[in-house]
């Protein structure tokens, strides 16, 4: 005896959707690592720069009041504040040549490409981008991250259990990762070869959008 658990009319149904995601499916088996990372790889976090934002708010906002509250004291017929007279005069008399002219112009132009450098770029660089699944409804709008420190620290972990190994420090780059380690016995190319293979493994688990680039230095502890 068998059970039938369909619904009426189930059996009208075209199959194509099924099809379309099993095809779906297996492209994405087929795809190179190479091409599903291009496709996986998100990019970086952009920083809120709340602290540059608010400075720069707070001193817009100062500069246009103390102007308006002249400008009104000025129309009501009251007279003109003395640092705004004289910041005028001294426009209009100074040549362009003058030292503080020139000085007032670089910082300006300073301050201006700043603000520029902080508009354009994305910040918060303690953080690697994570690889974003595919094939899972809803992974798209997720993001994660991890910070340069705390990768450091897992290295670090697994660079200690290495045997040979007596300490280690890793510095972690966006880019390029740099492992430095002092072993106190066995041949030196052997822990640098199995010290290589062990952080190369552990950087691959992290699942990092773009795997920086390992570089791995091994020495003797200095004596005495």
């Amino acid at each position: 005896m068998s059970a039938h658990t369909g619904r009426p009319g189930d059996s009208d149904l075209p199959p194509e959707p099924a099809k379309t995601a099993s095809s779906a499916s297996d492209q994405d088996t087929d795809a190179t690592p190479a091409e599903r990372e291009q496709v996986e790889s998100p990019r970086r976090f952009w920083s809120a720069r709340r602290v540059p934002a608010v400075i720069v708010a707070l001193l817009s906002l100062a500069a246009v009041g103390l102007l308006l509250y002249d400008v009104v004291s000025v129309r009501a017929g009251r007279p003109g504040m003395g640092w705004r007279r004289r910041l005028a005069d001294e426009l209009a008399t100074r040549p362009l040549d003058d030292v503080w002219m020139i000085v007032g112009a670089a910082v300006s132009m300073a301050l201006g490409l700043c603000l520029v450098v902080l508009a354009v770029t994305p910040g918060l660089r303690r953080l690697l981008p994570m690889r974003q699944p595919t094939g899972t409804r809803g992974t798209g709008e997720v993001r994660a991250g991890l910070d340069r420190r705390a990768v450091a620290l897992i290295l670090r972990d697994r660079a200690v259990r290495v045997s040979g190994v007596e300490s280690a420090r890793v510095d972690v780059g966006r880019r390029k990762i740099r492992a430095r380690a002092q072993a106190h016995f066995r041949d030196l190319d052997e822990v640098r070869a199995d010290l290589d293979a062990a952080l190369g493994e552990a950087v691959a688990t992290l699942g990092l959008a773009r795997r920086p680039t390992l570089t791995v230095h091994v020495r003797r502890p200095k004596k005495g």
